[in-house]
């Protein structure tokens, strides 16, 4: 008898309200722009780095020597 209460108890904790499953397409919708958006600045500064890299490195060194 016991076994059959933990199954029917990990099915009602299992199951997700309405509420919850549309909060949780919130989240990996904002996940996803997020995402993208550091995306976007990870190649920004991929750019930078390209065009810049000696600059950079110089200023670094420099910063980091104080």
């Amino acid at each position: 008898m016991e076994k059959q209460e933990k199954k029917t108890e990990t099915k009602r904790s299992g199951a997700q309200p309405k509420d919850e499953a549309k909060a949780s397409t919130k989240v990996v919708e904002a996940g996803k722009k997020l995402k993208e958006d550091l995306d976007k600045l990870i190649d920004e500064i991929d750019d930078v780095l390209e065009e810049n890299a000696e600059e950079f490195i110089k200023n670094y060194v420099q910063k980091g020597g104080e």
